[in-house]
């Protein structure tokens, strides 16, 4: 039996469980799957712990980068970005699913935005991962957080990522909340102003619960296409669970029990 979490600040609110047990199911693995919130300030003493007590862990905000240090190596997507989601804790590996996950949530939306000017905020683990992808596509991507040092970094080792200091009015394809602003304690709260919404078409934000933010209810209310980080969250779970369980991954697999998922679970 695998022994698998998900840990960040707080995953009281995480579908991780429900999703993981889920694909388990429907392709016949064996695993058990918790929640563990930590505080920050308790990271470093618990951190050893639970990599030596569990098989493998999901991690989520705010601890994508100060997993790090405490691994033998990182591989794929998580050496490009910097960040990791994924950990595989018998060879100490971090491994980084956001990308293909919101990558194959684009596409099953029909969402292309190769050549068009994207705008991405927060420049923390997911939005590295989400700035690289979509960089990588052919996206012309603007990537701006509070703090512009942490945007000016993912700009200098991205081609096609430039840092803004500012979000102004503007016509953009395409607008990713990665700030993690409008869930917990922040909902109810929109990282940008309506104004700044209605110049886009579509607007995509990482979070999913609440299932419909105020960045999306905004976007909403204009007429765009909105797309929450429900879809993400499960196609990164999916890949995850290929790296813990060492299986082949299927883009069409994924999409097919997503499908069911949304059907049966979620409904």
């Amino acid at each position: 039996m695998v022994k698998l979490a998900v840990i960040g600040k707080d995953v009281s609110q995480s579908t991780s469980p429900q999703i993981h047990n889920f694909i388990a199911r429907e392709l016949g693995l064996e695993m058990t799957y918790g929640r563990i919130s930590i505080e920050e300030s308790a990271f470093e003493d618990r951190i050893e712990e639970l990599l030596s007590e569990y098989d493998g862990l999901n991690v989520t905000i705010p601890y994508k980068l100060s997993v790090i240090p405490h691994l033998k190596g990182v591989e794929g997507d998580a050496a490009a970005f910097g960040a990791v989601n994924t950990v595989l804790t018998s060879t100490r590996t971090g491994h980084n699913t956001d990308g293909l996950g919101f990558m194959q949530m684009l596409k099953a939306e029909g969402v292309d935005a190769a050549g068009k000017d994207v705008l991405v905020l927060g420049a923390g683990g997911a939005g590295r991962s989400v700035a690289k992808k979509l960089a990588d596509g052919g996206a012309k991507v603007r990537i701006y957080d509070r703090n512009a040092q942490n945007a000016k970094r993912v700009s200098a080792e991205f081609n096609g990522v430039e840092a803004v200091d500012g979000v102004t009015v503007g016509n953009r394809y395409l607008i990713v909340n990665a700030t993690g602003v409008g869930m917990h304690k922040s909902v109810g709260i929109s990282p940008i102003t309506e104004d700044i919404i209605a110049g886009c078409e579509v607007a995509v934000d990482l979070i999913y619960v609440p299932e419909k933010s105020e960045f999306l209810r905004i976007a909403e209310a204009q007429g765009k296409k909105i797309i929450n980080g429900r879809a993400m969250l499960f196609y990164q779970a999916y890949y995850a669970d290929c790296i813990y369980f060492n299986l082949t991954p299927s883009p069409e697999v994924a999409t097919g029990l997503f499908a069911k998922y949304l059907k049966e679970v979620v409904k």
